[in-house]
């Protein structure tokens, strides 16, 4: 999937590829959060003409070039716990069974075209919940964000140029400027909120400033409009603040990076989204672990995203679905990389006594 986009980076001279995918990934899991706030507040720079989204798949381009490394990157994501399929059932003697489904937070259509059994497990349910239920209201979820401005804006006086030499900050204008935004509007903006225009395709943008919902809030609007209850596992607070917690260094270099692999992030959604389909979702962690293992040295980049933005959220989520699985008939829609993995919901539900069985 990555490893091909990574080595022509690479090739190119560009510095720590692999921590620009990282950060994609990061900026996926709080894109209802991101891009929201960038959607909202420069909607005119996002063309409706640019929706239809562009890219190859790069894991196929893999298989070609080097099968070798492809059956590789193949065969350990078979050894993740539970890493493949979306939608689970969660079952416990005494209580009406509830669902488990993996989210893709976008608006492609084939992402918001869930699976049958999903679809009607959903419509069948009492209470969903999802990440953060304050994504229905985008005005006052806006207004809550802003409510801690330390968490998306540099409130020390200082501007996202101020962290950077003058090579990077005109890297980084010039890159802002090819997306139809100025530099000194978003000067106070912390990278990971820059994240949710810079990481994601026009296409993307494109559709969420159209008024396209991605999958997760259509699930919850979907619900609202059934009469359902609908709950949220986190505050877009506690995902913001998931996010400051990595190196600000970390973030930058990966927004410069981003800005230099332009039009190619493209071929980086189209492989997660054909990955997301296809219900692969344990291959996907490995090979960036692959990719890290073998660029990024060992600042621990990696180690630092999985367990912060990944694997501590897993738990907040699975303490917090237990009141709502005691009372069975939910239907749980959190991102899918939070399912898989020795950590993931999956595993965390099973060891609160649940049984936990794929859905095909």
């Amino acid at each position: 999937m990555i490893v091909s986009t990574i080595e022509q980076a690479l090739n190119q001279g560009t510095r720590r590829v692999a921590d620009v995918i990282l950060w994609f990934m990061a900026a996926l899991h709080v894109a209802m959060v991101a891009s929201l706030l960038v959607v909202l507040t420069f909607a005119g720079s996002a063309r409706a003409d640019d929706q239809t989204c562009r890219g190859r798949n790069l894991l196929r381009q893999l298989e070609t070039e080097n099968k070798a490394a492809f059956d590789s990157l193949v065969d350990e994501a078979a050894e993740v716990p539970n890493g493949k399929g979306l939608f689970w059932q969660v079952e416990k003697p005494g209580t009406p069974p509830s669902w488990l489904f993996g989210t893709m937070h976008v608006t492609d259509p084939r992402v918001l075209a869930m699976p049958n059994a999903a679809r009607d497990a959903l419509m069948k349910a009492s209470t969903v919940a999802i990440e953060s239920d304050e994504i229905l209201d985008e005005k006052k979820a806006m207004a809550a964000m802003l409510m801690k401005p330390e968490l998306s804006m540099f409130t020390d006086g200082s501007t996202i140029v101020d962290h950077l030499d003058d090579t990077d900050a005109k890297i980084l204008e010039e890159g802002l400027r090819d997306r139809g935004l100025s530099l000194a509007a978003v000067s106070r903006m912390k990278p990971w909120i820059l994240a949710g225009f810079v990481a994601l395709p026009a296409c993307e943008l494109a559709r969420k400033a159209s008024g396209a919902s991605f999958l997760d809030k259509k699930i919850a609007e979907d619900a609202v409009a059934a009469g359902k209850t609908v709950k949220g596992l986190e505050t877009l607070e506690e995902q913001l603040a998931a996010m400051g917690e990595l190196p600000l260094s970390f973030h930058i270099e990966a927004l410069l990076e981003t800005l230099a692999l332009g039009d190619r992030m493209q071929d980086v959604m189209s492989t997660m989204t054909d990955l997301y389909v296809s219900g692969d979702i344990g291959m996907t962690m490995p090979m960036l672990k692959a990719v890290t293992d073998s660029h990024s040295g060992s600042d621990g980049s990696y180690a630092a995203f999985e367990q912060r933005i990944v694997t501590d959220r897993n738990h907040v989520m699975a303490n917090r679905s237990m009141p709502i699985l005691k009372e069975g008939n939910a239907f749980i829609a959190v991102g899918a990389l939070h399912l898989p993995g020795e950590e993931g919901l999956v595993e965390l539900l099973r060891k609160q006594g649940f049984t936990v069985s794929l859905v095909n």
